[in-house]
């Protein structure tokens, strides 16, 4: 029987999940990743009830729980990370950081150290394991490995919850030891079994926020870390001062909300320059700055490899965007891909991610330059 490692954080998504494992006939152990555990000014960590949650369901399964400790490394590789680069004046990812170094990183090599044999997650995806060796190929167990298996990452069958786009730096050796029991099921389904065991997460609501801190927003959540100063927000088309802001940082390219300039039509961030600290706007939703045919991205990762075809090659700029069809991939010198797109995509923001897929398969992708 296969031992199984399944990072429960509490909600309902994990908590089926450890179920439909133990279902399956997986030997399955419950596991509490406390990343974060800092209490804000306004904002108390729920980290305490949240892994509560997880053990009463634990409990109600009859399996065992643990809870790992890695708050120094979440802190280093997540928290540090998404500072730095608001800082920079990019507009970075938390929730993938957090899957490429906590979840499918430390917690698969903790895990392994552990005992367990796979570890196990509520996202919303699919893995495909392929033999190369068959002319068509079939879809087998995901058990069953052997040296000539290829492995594709699948948006899963509910489009809405689908959270590949969070995945795509997760590597092809970490997702084989990788076990995703959600991705074949809506979201109503999941509340549907969670009901019918009687599981205490059942009704409990999504957390929104950043990943693993909790119902805080992003600025409120920075605000505690970086040192700001007030600067001008300048119209674009006329070199006016409209208002004024409390920091370039907080602003991101294509923002409408929380700019606080009254009157007339909804101003939209078209742009800041850190070293001067200003914000740019516009109220012209066709200014050019606003939209874009082509993209470069840098630090890319291949799930497996470079796609070799166009051929429905589509590209995600943000979690649940429009697919946008490219046109052309190219490899530039500085080792950096240039995409053509067919469309143009509107608020292409610096630091945010392009994810890359072809059909329902995730290829990868980069972070927008």
């Amino acid at each position: 029987m296969q031992k199984v490692y399944v990072g429960m954080s509490g909600g309902v998504d994990s908590s089926v999940t450890a179920a439909l494992l133990k279902e399956q006939g997986y030997d399955v152990t419950g596991v509490f990743m406390k990343n974060w555990a800092q209490d804000l000014p306004g904002f108390k960590c729920p980290w305490r009830e949240d892994m509560a949650d997880a053990k009463r369901v634990a409990v109600q399964l009859g399996i065992p729980f643990k809870m790992y400790d890695f708050q120094d490394q979440y802190k280093q590789k997540v928290v540090d990370y998404m500072i730095a680069e608001y800082e920079a004046g990019r507009t970075p990812n938390p929730d993938i950081m957090c899957n490429q170094e906590v979840k499918f990183k430390l917690f698969l090599e903790t895990a392994l150290e552990d005992g367990a044999d796979m570890i196990a997650t509520g996202h919303y995806s699919r893995i495909r394991h392929t033999r190369l060796d068959r002319e068509s190929s079939k879809d087998i167990d995901p058990r069953i490995k052997s040296d000539d298996d290829s492995l594709e990452l699948l948006q899963a069958v509910d489009g809405n919850k689908d959270q590949t786009y969070f995945l795509y730096r997760v590597t092809k050796e970490a997702l084989s030891k990788t076990l995703f029991p959600l991705g074949e099921m809506t979201k109503p389904e999941v509340r549907i079994k969670a009901q019918e065991l009687g599981l205490i997460t059942a009704k409990k609501k999504d957390s929104v926020g950043i990943c693993f801190v909790g119902e805080i927003g992003i600025k409120e959540f920075l605000q505690n870390f970086v040192t700001t100063k007030p600067g001008n927000i300048i119209e674009k088309s006329t070199g006016k001062t409209v208002g004024t802001h409390d920091g370039a940082l907080y602003y991101t390219i294509g923002q409408r909300h929380g700019l606080n300039v009254g009157g007339g039509l909804p101003y939209y961030v078209i742009g800041k320059d850190m070293a001067k600290n200003e914000v740019y706007v516009s109220t012209d939703l066709n200014d050019p700055d606003l939209w874009h045919s082509s993209l470069v991205m840098t630090n890319v990762h291949w799930i497996n490899s470079v796609p070799d075809g166009l051929d429905d090659l589509t590209v995600r700029v943000r979690h649940r965007g429009p697919l946008i069809s490219v046109k052309e991939l190219t490899l530039l010198e500085d080792g950096n891909y240039q995409l053509e797109l067919k469309d143009e995509i509107r608020a292409l923001a610096p630091g945010q991610s392009a994810v890359l897929y072809q059909n329902q398969v995730c290829l990868g992708g980069g972070i927008i330059v």
